[in-house]
């Protein structure tokens, strides 16, 4: 990746990128909290089968961009590419970290 990305953050992204939805764990905190598409997502398991879902529906893979850090807060902005209308679109990463894993996501 060209950018220095926040070692959870990099696993975040390598992970998505290699259609590894089960890498997640080793980057998301147990009671991690992902925010996409109005939706919330509480816990491991739920994330995973979110992200599984959306893998499958969408077939996509991510760039990210840049990053910004402020007040505790990662931001990420990644190009995603895939099987979805108006592809590629470009969106916001919110990352909040504890140690060395993600503690919540939000997606817009």
């Amino acid at each position: 990746m060209a950018l220095l990305l926040p070692t959870p953050v990099e696993a975040y992204f390598r992970a998505e990128n290699a259609d590894r939805p089960e890498d997640l764990a080793a980057c998301m905190a147990a009671d991690a909290v992902v925010v996409d598409e109005h939706q919330s997502y509480r816990g491991l398991a739920a994330i995973l089968k979110w992200k599984a879902e959306t893998k499958t529906k969408y077939h996509h893979v991510m760039e990210p961009l840049e990053m910004q850090e402020r007040d505790g807060l990662i931001g990420v902005k990644s190009r995603l590419t895939g099987s979805f209308p108006g592809s590629p679109i470009t969106l916001d990463f919110a990352f909040t970290l504890d140690g060395e894993k993600i503690k919540s996501l939000k997606i817009g």
